[in-house]
């Protein structure tokens, strides 16, 4: 074997073993917006008969990263559990995108 064909077989090996990059933005608005709304505040009409409060809100904010990943994964009240729907890297970029809506 050639040692650009050995070169090429390193990089695709490389490339095809590293996560995707999870966009959590995007992950945010297509399995979460619904209910909690663009800006996390839960203003929407599924987000007002759920009663769901604000995730730009100091008591959400307050709350570990840990504690955020174990309540999408697991669920929490009304809120199902994304445990193996969404995968493990898109959680944690959601989590970081609840971040930002403090500042919004």
């Amino acid at each position: 074997m050639s040692r650009s064909r050995i070169l090429t077989f390193v990089v695709l090996a490389v490339v095809t073993a590293l996560p995707l990059s999870a966009d959590g933005p995007a992950t945010f608005k297509s399995k979460c917006a619904a209910c909690h709304g663009q800006d996390g505040k839960g203003e929407t009409a599924m987000g007002k008969k759920l009663g769901i409060r604000s995730l730009a809100s100091k008591e959400v904010q307050k709350q570990s990263d840990a504690d955020l990943l174990a309540i999408t994964k697991k669920g929490k009240n009304k809120m199902p559990a994304y445990d193996g729907k969404i995968p493990e890297n898109d959680v944690k970029a959601v989590v970081a995108h609840i971040r930002t809506l403090a500042q919004k």
